[in-house]
């Protein structure tokens, strides 16, 4: 196979999975809250991620759900990172043409507020010490996916989904519980 059949191929590949996945990886960036523009640029940056990551078209094509969707949060974190660094520039230069000294603060973000806060890091810090079995259905479950979408997404049965989804609740409850931090306020932070 050339060169450009190759890169044809694993093109073709990409635009497989992200037609496969596109309704998760918007439903990630509406979970940040990100406009239309903004879920826009994390499809194309899980593009580019899913092009550097798989050489091969048949290793796109295979693909799981989990890193679609492990791919899709950081790519729509970074693109909060991002505009917040714009933001922060925008104020900068703005202050400098006033000839202001100090930084102007920009628009309070209650998200930014809740990304930051102990209880998304201790639910996070949880999670991961669930089976790593049931820790993709219990991340999208608390993204806001039914159990009925999670099952297809995965290409499970709903026995298989459900089974997965109410020991992995009950781990990350007992969890929390361990830590100290309230089932009803985790649930809030998902």
């Amino acid at each position: 196979m050339t060169l450009p059949e190759a890169e044809h191929n694993l093109s073709l590949a990409v635009e497989a999975v992200v037609t496969r996945f596109g309704a998760m990886v918007r439903q990630v960036g509406r979970r940040y809250r990100l406009d239309e523009a903004d879920l826009d640029e994390v499809m194309q940056e899980v593009r580019i991620r899913l092009w550097r990551a798989q050489r091969t078209s048949e290793q796109i094509g295979e693909v799981s759900t989990s890193y679609v969707y492990r791919t899709a949060s950081s790519a729509a974190l970074d693109v909060i990172r991002r505009r917040r660094s714009r933001r922060a520039e925008h104020h900068q230069s703005i202050d400098a043409e006033d000839g202001a000294v100090a930084l102007a603060e920009p628009a309070p973000d209650p998200h930014g507020a809740l990304e930051g806060s102990e209880v998304v890091r201790q639910v996070a810090q949880a999670i991961e010490t669930i089976p790593a079995s049931r820790r993709p259905v219990v991340r999208m479950y608390l993204a806001g996916h039914p159990r009925e979408e999670i099952a297809g997404l995965m290409g499970w049965t709903e026995g298989k989904t459900r089974n997965l989804l109410y020991r992995g609740l009950a781990d990350l409850r007992d969890r929390l519980q361990a830590m100290g931090v309230g089932w009803e306020r985790a649930e809030e932070a998902g």
